[in-house]
């Protein structure tokens, strides 16, 4: 049996859900979203939650009954909230600044980095060191994070580069003379 499926994703203030067939679309204030299940699970809209059950007892169906109520649950969290992503740039001379809906990262290349921001995502830099990706959909956000991060990932000597917020970097010692 599934913990995770087993509980009724409940839809917070603002936010509604209209299910059709094996698509469920989801509507709040930050805008909306639309996921298509597997035949392996059936949706269910009742008192304000969304409920997935597995259509037998068969290991693809008890996978895909996990993964589609948590698919269901980004949705909800995505068109309420959003979801943040923040960068922190360290190194001498690294910087990275918006202009328009391009971020422009000097990140110690012989030439700046012009990053254009895709649809559905919005960047920003409110400091030269930081930067801070958010949208509704969770996969996109992270992606395009781990994209900018992919331009200069922090190394293990002096931890220079793009680091997520928070992120631990294993430091190394140098050379010993």
């Amino acid at each position: 049996m599934s913990r995770i499926g087993k509980k009724p994703v409940e839809l917070p203030k603002g936010v509604t859900a209209e299910v059709k067939g094996q698509t469920i679309e989801v509507k709040g204030p930050k805008g909306a979203r639309s996921f298509t299940a597997t035949d392996d699970v059936d949706l269910v809209l009742e008192d304000g939650a969304v409920a997935v059950k597995p259509r037998g007892s068969s290991k693809r169906a008890r996978q895909q009954w996990g993964m589609t109520r948590s698919m269901v649950e980004n949705l909800t969290v995505g068109v309420s909230d959003g979801f943040k992503k923040e960068l922190e740039i360290q190194g001498v001379g690294y910087r990275a600044q918006m202009q328009g809906k391009t971020l422009k990262l000097s990140l110690g290349y012989s030439h700046e980095v012009n990053f254009e921001t895709p649809d559905g995502v919005t960047i920003t830099a409110p400091k030269q060191t930081e930067i801070v990706v958010e949208g509704i959909d969770q996969q996109l956000v992270g992606q395009v994070a781990a994209n900018i991060r992919e331009w200069r990932q922090p190394e293990p000597y002096k931890g220079k580069g793009i680091r997520y917020k928070g992120e631990y970097v294993f430091r190394k010692e140098g050379k010993k003379k």
